[in-house]
């Protein structure tokens, strides 16, 4: 017959404790629990670089949520997320958002075979183009003209950052409002 120590039995006891205990934090906290769908604003997930539309209308910002790094449009408006299809790419980066006007073009930094590259999305066709597929250098902090026409980033071609200015063109749909008039003085 084996006899069994207080002691010993002590320490079985509080094995089973924090093994029980442990058990059940990690199903509380488990992956199905979590939204996902953006579902607010602000998340117990990191969230940065935000970047306001010109008018005031929405917020884009690279978030953490779900597990993946991804850029979000939040429409202050409506208090609640937009969709945007074709913008995030699974394993893919995405920072330094910057929005036109109404928030119709984003620009971003994402990444192209290994080294970033400036995009551009527009919602309205929900497309996202490279803009800078022969830079050589690397490249960073994009910004995008109200109007949507000029894209202005940092590039390190030369083995110095330097500023470059993007011209889309005097035939690409500028971002206005319904009604403005725009004039060249």
């Amino acid at each position: 017959m084996k006899k069994i120590t207080p002691k010993f039995w002590l320490q079985r006891q509080i094995r089973w404790s924090l093994c029980l205990t442990l058990a059940g934090m990690l199903i509380s906290c488990g992956y199905s629990d979590l939204p996902t769908e953006p579902t607010s604003l602000n998340s117990r997930y990191t969230e940065q670089q935000p970047a306001l539309s010109g008018n005031g209308r929405f917020l884009a910002l690279v978030s953490n949520r779900n597990g993946s790094h991804q850029l979000l449009l939040y429409d202050l408006q409506q208090q609640q997320f937009t969709n945007t299809p074709g913008l995030n790419r699974p394993e893919t980066i995405v920072e330094s958002p910057s929005l036109s006007y109404t928030g119709r073009y984003i620009s971003y930094i994402t990444s192209d075979q290994g080294r970033p590259v400036v995009a551009l999305y527009d919602r309205t066709t929900q497309q996202s183009q490279i803009l800078t597929p022969i830079y050589r250098g690397w490249v960073r902090n994009p910004s995008i003209s109200p109007d949507g026409r000029y894209v202005v980033f940092e590039s390190a071609s030369r083995g110095q950052w330097d500023i470059e200015v993007l011209d889309r063109g005097p035939d690409v749909e500028l971002d206005i409002d319904n009604g403005a008039v725009i004039s060249d003085q």
